[in-house]
């Protein structure tokens, strides 16, 4: 079992900056994968950024190099800095992990996640 909490949504203007995090506990060593997802009401969740355990991170395209994605292990920490915040960033933002050890090109995939936070809301506005 891993239970996860994500702290730090809010609101922001467009261009802002807003720090996720996601502490994990639990079963952590477990865990082949950790990763952000998104969801708007009405469309499919999607991924924003996602790491192995191998420190292989995938980017969602339309981050564009705004967002960086840190793995404290230590600390079972798991912190999205997400920067040039657009009104089309709003969303519920949700942690995940899984224990299927997976290809880089994967790591996006909602499916392949089992334990997911109860997110946290980011709205973006113009």
């Amino acid at each position: 079992q891993i239970d996860l909490v994500e702290y730090g949504g809010g609101s922001v203007q467009s261009g802002g900056s807003l720090r996720l995090s996601c502490l994990a506990s639990g079963y952590t060593r477990s865990a082949e994968s950790m990763g952000w997802f998104r969801q708007v009401p009405g469309k499919e969740r999607e991924g924003v950024a996602a790491i192995d355990n191998d420190r292989s991170i995938n980017y969602g395209d339309f981050v564009e190099g705004r967002f960086t994605l840190f793995h404290d292990t230590a600390k079972n920490t798991l912190t999205l800095q997400m920067n040039s915040l657009k009104p089309e960033d709003t969303a519920m933002y949700y942690c995940a992990a899984s224990l299927i050890k997976m290809r880089r090109h994967s790591l996006l995939e909602d499916k392949w996640y089992y334990y997911w936070g109860q997110g946290t809301p980011v709205t973006v506005s113009s």
